[in-house]
């Protein structure tokens, strides 16, 4: 992979890829997975989280010597062992079920899951005999440029009768090129036994995506992006173009909700019925009400609520909690703000460190000074309240109900209900005619 971060942690739609293969044989039972470790363990533990067994692999001597570190931890009541790569994000649960399966009905040594590709990623080839069973499985740096054109691929999941499969492991002698204990030399083990082993072929390919690289790791991405988005059509969300929209796993979307080209929406966020979402919208870590509707901004941290329409081109930062109905134009920033039911914010302004009172008008322009050079200061703004353009807001300050401030006037003290102020510094001239 080339990177500072172990491969099982690099994210897939935002999480870590280990989580799915733990996640798949999760969902096969009440079963605890044990995952063998050894290079970065603390933090591959925290990522698999507490439903999880480890087993330690001091030396990294080969896949049978992994397998062979876990005796001690798995259940030993178990009659069968079922082992899977953890770099395989994509498989399903319902495959290793059917591998599971067949192994019951072989009866012999072990079931693997096999797959048919034209691109090996590093997968060792399956040689058959004239009958079509399964002789020997090759790893790709031992096989032979003729080995290397076989199509049939071991994906690396395998069902092992588990009374077999502990002494067999024992028995494994090292590579000759690396000096590993392979996990797949067990085949050589079983025909000499004469026990069957049986494969399973995966019926979609693209199952067996196993991360060895960056590019596998962007096609891994691609097949998991693209599940995620079918699975929300078929839940009653449209998509203009799913190819390039892009949905985390964690993300929740109600029923009829439009997301528009270009979208992205990342980390836990939950989403209403009835949205437009984009084109070119980035939301993050947000939740967002019923029929709103967000076009060509970003919305992180935040929260909003029902038939809240935002941009083009606005930001609404941390701590942003805007109440139903609120309207933001464009070129408009809020952060650590809450805007009460009904408030208008047209364009090119910024609020920082406010609470407005409902149907409050904020001309264009306004800016909200919060910070002093040491400390964010709080603005408050009362109910049917109108801002007039280009008026700076100095803070603190609070402005009561129905007051209104000139276009340009820079706000420094509080102003009373019902006030009209004006100028720099801005001047109470009269109340508001009613």
């Amino acid at each position: 992979m080339r990177s500072q971060l172990p491969k099982l942690l690099h994210p897939i739609a935002n999480v870590p890829m280990l989580q799915y293969s733990l996640e798949a044989i999760r969902s096969l039972g009440d079963i605890t997975p044990v995952l063998v470790i050894g290079q970065a363990a603390d933090q591959i533990k925290a990522a698999a989280g507490q439903a999880t067994k480890f087993a330690i692999q001091k030396e990294q001597l080969g896949t049978g010597h992994a397998v062979l570190q876990a005796e001690k931890v798995v259940d030993q009541a178990s009659d069968l062992i079922l082992v899977c790569n953890a770099d395989l994000p994509l498989i399903r649960s319902e495959s290793l079920q059917k591998l599971i399966d067949a192994q019951i009905k072989n009866g012999g040594a072990f079931t693997l899951l096999t797959v048919e590709s034209d691109d090996a990623r590093g997968f060792g080839r399956i040689v058959r005999d004239a009958s079509h069973r399964v002789m020997a499985i090759v790893e790709e740096a031992e096989a032979t440029d003729e080995q290397k054109q076989i199509s049939e691929l071991n994906v690396g999941a395998y069902c092992f009768d588990a009374a077999w499969l502990w002494p067999a492991l024992k028995r494994l002698k090292p590579s000759k090129k690396k000096g590993e204990y392979y996990l797949t030399d067990l085949l050589e083990l079983a025909n000499e036994e004469q026990l069957s082993v049986s494969a399973e072929k995966l019926e979609n390919p693209k199952e067996a995506i196993g991360v060895n690289t960056r590019v596998h790791l962007a096609q891994a991405e691609k097949e998991m992006r693209r599940r995620i988005n079918q699975q929300l059509m078929l839940a009653g969300i449209s998509f203009q173009d799913p190819d390039t929209s892009y949905i985390d796993r964690d993300v929740v979307i109600g029923q009829d909700t439009l997301i528009l080209a270009n979208t992205s929406i990342q980390g836990k966020c939950i989403i209403g019925e009835a949205c437009q979402l984009g084109p070119n919208t980035i939301i993050r870590e947000s939740q967002i009400g019923s029929g709103s509707k967000i076009e060509a901004s970003v919305v992180e941290h935040a929260r909003i609520g029902n038939h809240v329409d935002i941009g083009p081109f606005s930001h609404m930062r941390k701590g942003a909690h805007l109440d139903d109905g609120v309207h933001i134009g464009n070129y408009a920033e809020v952060k650590n703000s809450h805007l009460g039911a009904g408030v208008k914010l047209g364009h090119f302004s910024y609020i920082g460190d406010a609470k407005i009172g409902t149907n409050t008008n904020i001309g264009a322009g306004t800016i909200t000074a919060n910070y002093d050079g040491q400390n964010k200061n709080k603005t408050e703004i009362g109910k049917n309240v109108f801002i007039g353009s280009d008026t700076m807001l100095v803070a603190p300050l609070k402005i009561g109900d129905g007051a209104r401030t000139g276009a340009g006037a820079v706000v420094t003290k509080d102003v009373a209900e019902n006030t009209i102020v004006v100028g720099i510094p801005a001047r109470a001239i009269r109340k508001v005619e009613k």
